[in-house]
């Protein structure tokens, strides 16, 4: 039993001895206790004052003095507000801690034989992964480790988005321009080569646009009547007529694309069970959609074009396939989902990390499911998450403006290891050992900067503070981690066996250690709070807040210079559990971690 339930048992005990008055323990409230008042688990009394129709004061001075004389475990209490704080007495915290350090994987829930699929990452095959991109793979990557603390079996896929206008601006632009340049002759990667002509028909279409325009036309119509554009729309149509030369040149370049999104995933130490390819899945819920049609549930245009109608639902019209027989996100959306629950039958929900700017599109999706008879819509999530800036601006991928993944990659080791020689201490690292640890702090401050913030605010990525060695940082929490292996390394030079049993007997125990063990105590607690709400910030902030406890502790206490035997093992012990934890903290969050800087 926790601490926590401990106390919750013993609270709803004297709620019935005092008053009467039955009370399920999962009602009753525990929270941290804030740093400006004494004590570690504070209970909220006010639900209870307006039961009991007591002055919430008094209900926690009469259930603190129960406490104290009719339990072993509880040292004090206070209380303020409404609010009662309790401190337990130096042998339960050791108890406590004694009754946990074997437990290997603390902090991970066992199998609960559920099976949940996330989608994230996701890219079109027009450009290369860029910073928004990078959000959206950690998150999505994180809430996959968290769930599996959690017992889930999960699967993690993407959806490559290979087809499409998007696609074919890319390829337009390359017939047109490129003179057969590859990503050997040029030496580009493959995604960056692509996105180049991307950017170049963009350029190409404004130039269209702003000449029609000076001749009168609106700019609808000067869109519309872009040469080049006409040109991507005839090939669209291409595409889906199946045209041998086009196919040709789309599977050459995705090829390109492809390859250079598998270099990038390596060295972001992301991976998939499974890729759909939305050239596959939209044939699907075109399919589906027809099937649709032909029961009524969609309807046809006299242009052609196919259309739900969800006024009744609370949504709009919208339109599953074009005019021309082209489909849109819509369809393909339609046929992923799917084809997903037909492979992957024993899954419970489908997880979409997608952000905020679709979050319209998935409430649609998911409605369009429920309509056409799937139980399992309801089931379906749309994990949101909000957009990312720079210091210098929004980015804007159509202008080429945008930092993608693999610059910023290159940028933030370039800094990592720059900071690491201003802070010295490198002599025993070989070469090698020293491109490793600029490269694992610098992805650590990417993936911990990126991912301490709640997924749905809109956030600041400041490359600069992201790996500060001080702060709420990736590097600070390596930095701690790196330290606390030092100090395993001497106590076992020092013969000092953490494996033995830590005596109960043990009573010397200190505030600095007191604050630890209970942060300790609430980790499985934020684990199940992170995967309950997809929030690998909790983890995140968790594991800075425990890095700074241990530090001061660290500061304040000797380890190894007691008198004592049992002193020296019980703070060795307690560091190996911090060790433990930030480790699992951090594999969560998908990054992995050095033992030396």
């Amino acid at each position: 039993m926790n601490i926590d339930n401990k106390i919750r048992s013993n609270i709803s005990s004297a709620f019935k001895i005092l008053y009467n008055y039955d009370v399920n323990k999962e009602n009753i409230q525990i929270q941290s206790t804030p740093n400006e008042f004494k004590g570690y688990f504070t209970v909220v009394l006010f639900q209870f004052a307006k039961i009991l129709k007591k002055k919430p004061d008094d209900i926690g001075k009469n259930i603190g003095n129960y406490l104290i004389n009719n339990t072993t475990f509880i040292e004090e209490f206070n209380v303020v507000k409404g609010f009662l704080n309790i401190d337990i007495n130096k042998e339960s915290w050791v108890s406590f801690f004694h009754s946990i350090y074997s437990e290997e994987n603390w902090g991970y829930n066992k199998s609960n034989n559920k099976e949940v699929m996330i989608e994230f990452s996701s890219p079109n095959t027009n450009k290369p992964l860029h910073l928004g991109h990078l959000r959206n793979i950690f998150l999505g990557y994180s809430v996959s480790k968290i769930l599996e603390a959690s017992g889930y079996k999960v699967h993690k896929v993407q959806i490559i988005n290979d087809r499409g206008i998007h696609i074919c601006k890319s390829m337009i632009a390359w017939k047109k321009f490129g003179n057969g340049e590859t990503p050997k002759s040029s030496g580009l990667k493959g995604d960056h080569l692509v996105g180049k002509y991307y950017v170049l028909f963009q350029k190409k279409f404004k130039s269209e646009v702003e000449t029609l325009l000076k001749k009168g036309l609106t700019i609808e119509e000067a869109e519309k009547n872009s040469s080049i554009f006409k040109e991507a729309q005839e090939l669209l149509i291409k595409w889906e007529n199946k045209d041998s030369e086009t196919l040709k040149l789309w599977k050459m370049m995705n090829e390109w694309v492809y390859d250079g999104f598998s270099r990038t995933y390596d060295n972001l130490g992301v991976s998939f069970d499974k890729i759909y390819y939305e050239s596959d899945t939209y044939i699907h819920g075109k399919k589906e959609v027809i099937k649709g049609l032909k029961s009524n549930i969609f309807y046809k245009k006299s242009d052609g074009s196919i259309w739900i109608d969800l006024a009744k639902k609370g949504f709009d019209k919208k339109l599953l396939i074009r005019k021309d027989g082209t489909s849109v996100y819509m369809t393909q959306d339609i046929g992923t989902a799917i084809l997903r629950f037909k492979d992957f039958p024993k899954i419970e929900s489908q997880i979409y990390t997608v952000g905020n700017e679709q979050e319209y599109h998935f409430k649609v999706l998911f409605k369009i499911l429920e309509v056409l008879g799937f139980s399992w819509a309801k089931e379906c999530f749309h994990l949101s998450y909000g957009m990312i800036d720079l210091p210098s601006g929004k980015m804007k991928s159509r202008e080429g403006k945008v930092v993608d993944a693999d610059s910023l990659l290159e940028e933030m080791i370039d800094m990592s290891e720059s900071r690491t020689k201003e802070l010295g201490k490198i002599e025993d690292f070989n070469k090698q050992e020293l491109n490793m640890l600029y490269n694992t702090i610098a992805l650590s401050a990417i993936k911990f900067f990126l991912l301490k913030t709640d997924p749905k605010k809109n956030m600041l990525f400041d490359p600069e503070e992201s790996i500060d060695f001080q702060g709420s940082t990736g590097p600070f929490v390596q930095y701690t981690y790196a330290r606390i292996t030092s100090i395993l390394s001497r106590a076992k030079k020092l013969k000092i066996n953490i494996n033995l049993t830590i005596p109960f007997e043990f009573n010397n125990i200190n505030e600095f250690e007191k604050k630890i063990i209970y942060a300790i105590s609430i980790f499985p607690d934020k684990v199940m709070m992170a995967s309950k709400e997809y929030s690998p910030s909790i983890i995140a902030n968790y594991v800075y807040d425990l890095s700074k406890v241990y530090n001061r502790f660290y500061q304040e206490v000797s380890i190894f210079n007691d008198k004592k035997n049992e002193t020296k093992v019980f703070r060795a012990a307690l560091s190996n559990m911090v060790y433990r934890i930030i480790y699992s903290s951090m594999d969560m969050l998908g990054i992995k971690m050095t033992q030396k800087m």
